[in-house]
């Protein structure tokens, strides 16, 4: 029994390996494009056969076997990219190889989608609704999209497909994503240098400073989520992996100074202008269709995540999970 874990060394992908390290499990294949990143140093801690070069690996991958399951989570992840052909060749047609092999083994495939294919939400966040009417802001949710639309479609399936529509991600692991680690790493740093976090001044009315509204979600609990769809292999679908609860920018802020034990110190400064016509101001998971399945375990909350995270490994040199 082995596993692909394609963007292994990255944020979530690192993350998962570790977790299935911790079952005892090591017969673990990692894809991933390193080069001269740090991403690295999430591989340090980690029992796996072999790291495979994203570009070699569509080459070597039929020569493996034993390969139970293809854990799809290597992709341009950054929203800001603007490159579309990169993106439709990363995201969209390196899925589909995946896909097709794994559906000729007959094996299961678990991809990354993302909550950025809901677009500004005016067609609400239910992963049980067509997506065919979503319209993302920017062209990372576009290829996410476009490849849910193509799976959708498809006669000839894996043994199992599970869609993964991760809404705002963050702990440990996510040191190398720059620009793209989440408010919680920077807002942490800015404290360590400044004793102060800055937000983002609203610019849409209805929503105050530091008052834009997303669905928080620890990566500990997206781990447990995906252990859960691995070991249930009946369970098939796209779905929302979220908390369900919307929180404030303002309280993730407050979080990371209890956590250090400081008093908050918020400042707030003009959001960037490419960001400001494709900025969404509210997400939040509609999770019952992932109750359905079966799955009850509960997420931590902001304040929650936001310790164990700070306490634990930001505040511990940046330790890896």
């Amino acid at each position: 029994m082995s596993i692909v874990v394609t963007g292994g060394a990255g944020f979530i992908g690192s993350c998962i390996v570790a977790k299935l390290n911790e079952m005892g499990m090591e017969d673990i294949y990692i894809v991933d494009n390193v080069n001269t990143s740090e991403k690295w140093m999430n591989l340090r801690n980690k029992k796996y056969i072999r790291y495979y070069h994203k570009d070699e690996f569509l080459g070597e991958l039929p020569k493996l076997s034993g390969i139970t399951a293809v854990i799809h989570m290597g992709a341009c992840s950054a929203t800001t990219e603007l490159d579309f052909d990169y993106l439709y060749k990363n995201n969209y047609l390196y899925s589909i190889a995946l896909w097709e092999y794994c559906a000729q083994k007959q094996i299961a495939f678990l991809y990354a989608s993302s909550a950025a294919t809901y677009g500004d939400g005016t067609e609400g966040f239910d992963d049980r609704e067509d997506i065919k009417r979503l319209m993302p802001l920017n062209r990372y949710g576009y290829s996410k999209q476009i490849f849910d639309l193509w799976a959708e479609k498809q006669n000839e399936r894996p043994a199992q497909v599970i869609g993964m529509k991760f809404f705002n991600v963050y702990g440990p692991n996510e040191y190398a994503k720059g620009r793209m680690a989440s408010m919680i790493y920077h807002g942490f740093k800015q404290v360590k240098e400044n004793n102060c976090i800055k937000l983002f001044r609203s610019h849409k009315e209805g929503y105050a400073d530091g008052g834009q509204l997303r669905d928080f979600v620890y990566v500990k609990d997206i781990c447990d989520a995906i252990v859960y769809f691995v070991e249930h292999p009946k369970v098939n679908g796209l779905f929302n992996l979220g908390t369900g609860h919307a929180e404030s920018f303002k309280t993730l802020a407050e979080s990371v100074f209890i956590a250090m034990g400081l008093e908050p110190n918020i400042e707030y400064i003009d959001m960037p202008m490419d960001l400001r016509e494709k900025y969404q101001y509210f997400t939040e998971a509609n999770i019952t269709k992932l109750r359905d399945a079966g799955y009850d375990k509960p997420f931590h909350d902001l304040k929650q995540g936001a310790a164990d995270y700070v306490q634990n490994y930001l505040q511990q040199n940046f330790k890896v999970w």
